[in-house]
């Protein structure tokens, strides 16, 4: 199962805490943030790998940017402030101050863990604490995979897994369990799947995220699309819509690409993707072909992915 952290934070209990987190001048005062939410990603994860029942568990790190979760209407920036204890001003002049002209390419994904290592810390404790009660109370061998979204440069990654690293070896050395885990990254940046040789010696797994992965190669806007696809398809200029429809030759080579230089560098290099193609017949027909280990896509359309990836697999089953 793949688990994306930004749903937990958008509970409502939460989003004062994030706020709280993202409006800090202080690296202190950011800390004090993290520490309320700690314990309630904590809980989260403990919950969702008993109800895994020991089957793998990816976890994505914060990924949307932050625009998403800041208070934009007065009234709110002054309740926020008064709980901060800081003036309505000085709150709304930071808040003004993170405003971003295209927050998608903006500060989000791998980039907060950048410049706020202490995020990274903070859900990579949860993430590993978690494991580690879930190992001792329930007799449950868990090994977290920790993905690292939208990596476009090695060295990026190789900054974020110091900082994992460091938190879960503490962690793992105080419990005295034998306990793995694996940190991997989300490929969908293009530059990330050209370089994917790179990027494999620092990532353990990829996952594809098709859904960037196809906004960014075709330079589609997700959101923006409709206005001009039905048009792209009465023309026939599009055969398909790319974001339910895997695009094979574009985004489908860059994928091919990406694991075969990824393998490259790491033979047994656990890969897949994550976005609504997952559920898609065609397209996972494609991730077969394409040598991917799984597909992971939202739960109603489970049934379908497992359908689609059992006749992949009897193609190639040979008469006998």
């Amino acid at each position: 199962g793949l688990c994306r952290t930004e749903h937990m934070f958008f509970a409502e209990d939460r989003i004062k805490a994030v706020r709280e987190m993202i409006c800090a001048t202080t690296v202190e005062a950011r800390k004090a943030a993290l520490a309320k939410i700690l314990p309630m990603q904590r809980g989260d994860f403990e919950a969702i790998y008993r109800a895994m029942g020991g089957l793998p568990v990816t976890i994505r790190l914060l990924d949307p940017p932050l625009h998403e979760f800041l208070p934009h209407e007065d009234d709110e920036i002054k309740e926020l402030a008064d709980e901060m204890g800081v003036s309505f001003d000085k709150l709304k002049g930071k808040v003004e101050s993170l405003h971003e002209f295209n927050p998608m390419l903006g500060t989000r994904g791998c980039r907060l863990d950048v410049l706020y290592p202490e995020i990274a810390e903070m859900q990579t404790e949860a993430i590993v604490s978690a494991a580690i009660n879930v190992w001792k109370e329930d007799g449950l061998h868990i090994t977290p995979e920790i993905m690292v979204p939208l990596v476009s440069e090695v060295n990026e990654l190789r900054f974020v897994k110091k900082v994992i690293k460091a938190k879960a070896d503490e962690l793992i050395e105080q419990s005295g369990l034998k306990m793995k885990y694996m940190v991997g990254t989300m490929i969908e940046v293009p530059r990330a799947a050209v370089t994917a040789h790179q990027i494999a010696e620092v990532a353990e797994f990829f996952s594809f995220g098709t859904n960037d992965l196809t906004q960014m190669t075709l330079g589609f806007s997700r959101d923006d699309i409709g206005k001009f696809l039905p048009i792209y398809l009465d023309k026939g200029i599009l055969k398909n819509d790319p974001f339910q429809i895997l695009d094979q030759n574009g985004v489908g080579q860059l994928i091919r690409e990406a694991v075969f230089k990824g393998r490259g560098k790491r033979p047994m290099l656990k890969c897949g993707i994550c976005g609504e193609h997952g559920g898609e017949p065609s397209s996972v027909e494609f991730c077969h072909y394409a040598g991917l280990n799984y597909v992971s896509c939202s739960p109603f359309r489970v049934p379908i992915a497992r359908l689609a990836a059992a006749h992949a697999a009897l193609k190639d089953v040979q008469p006998s």
